[in-house]
């Protein structure tokens, strides 16, 4: 079937993205947008990053007990596997994935690992322990604007996805529904 074909209204849609992985996707992205957005270490940027770093906890979880394309199995990838998707896309012969592409597998690792850092960084930012130790603060703000450089890619790469394949895939994570 051709990738850019219309799809016939008769297709029944695929449930791919459970609520676990729709609420945890969303509920991060508004946790680091408000963190973000917010004075640095004031309580909003404290109770956003909380939210953030609780919903890769969650999802790190799901990502070894949740169903199939919530799985980490299922979508990281493997060097020669990341090589070859790069390779197809800068040739344009990428094909359409049902879950996370490779690219896009690597990406969501980046994402919550950084997220990881920054709520784990952040936590330290206010604890009598480490306030005011010289290279956390420097840590946590580049953590912050590498994360918000892949959530800019992220992002393009949605789009570019959502064209290429005539799917909107924004709208897949707010429904959990994609074509076959």
């Amino acid at each position: 079937m051709d990738s850019c074909a219309p799809v016939d209204a008769r297709v029944r849609a695929l449930q791919v993205w459970d609520p676990v992985v729709r609420v945890c996707h969303w509920t991060l992205a508004l946790g680091f947008t408000t963190a973000l957005l917010a004075e640095d270490g004031d309580l909003v940027h404290q109770v956003a990053g909380f939210l953030a770093a609780s919903a890769v906890a969650v999802r790190l979880l799901w990502g070894f007990i949740g169903p199939e394309y919530a799985r980490f199995s299922s979508f990281v990838p493997g060097p020669r596997r990341l090589f070859d998707h790069f390779s197809d896309l800068l040739h344009g012969r990428d094909r359409r994935y049902i879950g996370h592409n490779p690219a896009a597998g690597a990406m969501a690792l980046a994402l919550l690992g950084l997220v990881l850092v920054l709520g784990g960084t952040g936590w330290m930012l206010v604890t009598d322990r480490f306030h005011g130790t010289a290279w956390l603060e420097p840590v946590h703000e580049s953590a912050a604007f590498l994360a918000l450089g892949l959530v800019v890619t992220h992002v393009a790469g949605a789009v570019y996805g959502s064209i290429r394949h005539s799917e909107n895939l924004p709208w897949a994570m707010i429904t959990g529904r994609k074509r076959p």
